[in-house]
């Protein structure tokens, strides 16, 4: 049994292997289908297709005009791609507290947090649920501060009916292998207001508006590059990819949503277990079903010797030298790492791998 799953469907096969026996792999028209299939079909604002789900988090910093000496807030509960890219743009990371019940940042810590330095916050959805994003969003306007939701876990999950990727000024998804929609490696940035998605195409590529700069008679594109870019731009082999593997995420989706309903009926009232909460005005991307448990390292040695994998998947990245000294003050985020695990969910599991899983966890450990 695997704790993740990496889905490549039929559908992506064969995109793929046209892509391939054309001879045109950079970004090309399928980077341009893939961005309008995510955008028609999972309501995503303004998405630009990108080469890291890190690379649309720096991008983001850069749009907001990020420069050394601010401040960017951020939960630890993250994976560090989140915290460094703040370090990349010369910023200091400020991390806030999260709700251990949710592992996701509490408004009131990143209110707290705020200085005259403060220039931006990041949210993270942890595992796939949504953070309190209205109230997120209003502490940022009275402060005048950008909001970037980092959604790398969240694709296909909704907040009060609206997909995420639709509702703050940034959203950073990440393709990656093990993601409900892998590209191979990919990231993708959506864009609230249109003039920042247009800033953002043409910094994926150094700068150049690909649109607008048409090749001369000596063969090189006519541009002027006005301000820094990168090296950031999705190629159409990874957007053949993503596009195929679109065409069944829905009910992948949907498959995931199913296994985390039945974990929750079945693992309520545990001794030595306790759930994340649920409210009722979002839903779930389920990339991890994350657990509170009590005598963790003896729950995961139960599971192993059934053959079940369990994991943290990340711990607080604060713990790491780069960020400065671990912080004391975030006491949700403490008990959070103290008792945090999480269990295999994906599509790959049959109802008998969940069902064998829920029976070994309720039999104690």
């Amino acid at each position: 049994m695997e704790f993740f799953n990496c889905h490549i469907s039929p559908k992506a096969v064969e995109l793929a292997t046209e892509v391939l026996k054309s001879g045109y792999v950079s970004e090309g028209p399928m980077v341009k289908k893939f961005e309008s299939a995510l955008s028609s079909s999972l309501g995503l604002v303004n998405p630009v297709a990108l080469n890291s789900g890190t690379s649309a988090l720096h991008l983001a910093l850069v749009l907001a005009g990020i420069q050394a000496g601010d401040e960017v807030i951020l939960p630890a509960q993250t994976f560090v791609a989140t915290g460094s890219v703040i370090l990349m743009q010369g910023a200091t990371p400020v991390f806030a507290d999260i709700d251990p019940l949710t592992g996701n940042i509490l408004p009131q810590s990143i209110f707290a947090k705020i200085t005259s330095r403060t220039k931006a916050v990041i949210m993270v959805h942890w595992g796939g649920y949504p953070c309190e994003i209205d109230e997120i969003n209003a502490i940022a306007l009275k402060n005048r501060l950008a909001v970037i939701e980092d959604a790398a876990h969240a694709l296909g999950a909704t907040y009060k009916r609206k997909p995420i990727g639709s509702l703050s000024r940034f959203t950073a998804f990440s393709f990656q292998a093990i993601k409900h929609l892998t590209t191979g490696d990919g990231g993708l940035l959506c864009c609230k207001e249109k003039a920042d998605a247009q800033d953002a195409s043409s910094k994926r590529w150094f700068g150049i508006d690909r649109a607008k700069s048409k090749a001369s008679i000596l063969g090189e594109r006519d541009y002027d590059i006005k301000g820094l870019g990168y090296k950031y731009h999705m190629n159409d082999l990874a957007a053949a990819v993503g596009l195929g593997n679109l065409k069944d995420f829905k009910e992948r989706l949907s498959r995931r949503q199913q296994i985390g309903q039945y974990y929750r009926q079945q693992l309520k009232g545990v001794s030595g277990l306790q759930l994340l909460k649920l409210e009722n005005d979002r839903t779930h991307a389920w990339w991890l079903f994350t657990l509170l448990a009590e005598g963790r390292e003896d729950f995961i040695r139960k599971l192993a010797k059934a053959g079940i994998p369990a994991s943290v998947v990340h711990r607080r990245i604060d713990r790491n030298s780069v960020f400065g000294a671990l912080r004391k003050d975030l006491p949700g985020q403490e008990e959070f790492d103290r008792l945090q695990i999480s269990i295999p969910l994906h599509e790959g599991l049959s109802d008998e791998d969940i069902k064998k899983i829920a029976s070994v966890i309720i039999s104690g450990w």
